[in-house]
């Protein structure tokens, strides 16, 4: 019995150290530019930009199959920073991909109607809902991005789009209508 385990830990160390130098002789380095891009990108994985997720999208960009407007849940703030880091000249949203939205939406389920038929757990990319075959449904709203991929494929329409609630973690300040006034402006209209 003795001999059974000493042989067993010998060889899962052998094992171990055959892993760790294949692993240290065959390291792929991934591209740092796509790595990059794909930060600056939301990781909605919606498939808006017509590419499966936001590592696809980057991939793409970086190869120049792709421009870099094309990411509604990102919107202008994403394009100015994607513009910034790659040095090329910003562009607004190509409306095709869709549109930005104002206000950050996330998506719930009537679980008194849900026949659970899995379809909407197939169709989340981010795996936000939970739930069995023949059994209700419910979505994890903090892992929900608002892809909204989940409510064509809903036979009994039970899916609902609502906005996120504001708290402190999501509320932002609302931008200002008026320009904002310069304090040195205001103290030199006080000394004439």
């Amino acid at each position: 019995m003795l001999t059974a385990i000493i042989t067993m830990c010998i060889m899962a160390g052998v094992f171990g150290l055959i892993l760790g130098y294949i692993a240290v002789r065959f390291y792929i380095e991934g591209d740092p530019v796509v790595d990059k891009i794909d930060s600056l990108l939301p990781q909605t994985q919606c498939g808006q930009c017509g590419y499966p997720g936001c590592r696809p999208y980057a991939e793409a960009i970086t190869r120049g199959e792709a421009e870099i407007n094309q990411c509604p849940p990102g919107g202008g703030a994403t394009i100015a920073a994607l513009a910034d880091l790659l040095g090329v000249d910003s562009k607004p949203l190509n409306p095709e991909n869709g549109i930005e939205e104002d206000i950050k939406t996330v998506v719930i389920i009537d679980e008194d109607i849900c026949i659970g038929c899995t379809l909407c757990i197939q169709a989340c990319p981010v795996d936000a809902i939970l739930g069995a075959a023949k059994q209700m449904h419910t979505v994890i709203t903090d892992e929900c991005t608002g892809c909204n991929l989940c409510i064509p494929p809903c036979p009994v329409e039970c899916i609902y789009i609502v906005p996120v609630k504001e708290e402190l973690a999501t509320w932002k300040c609302p931008s200002p209508e008026q320009p904002m006034i310069r304090l040195d402006s205001i103290m030199a209209s006080k000394e004439k």
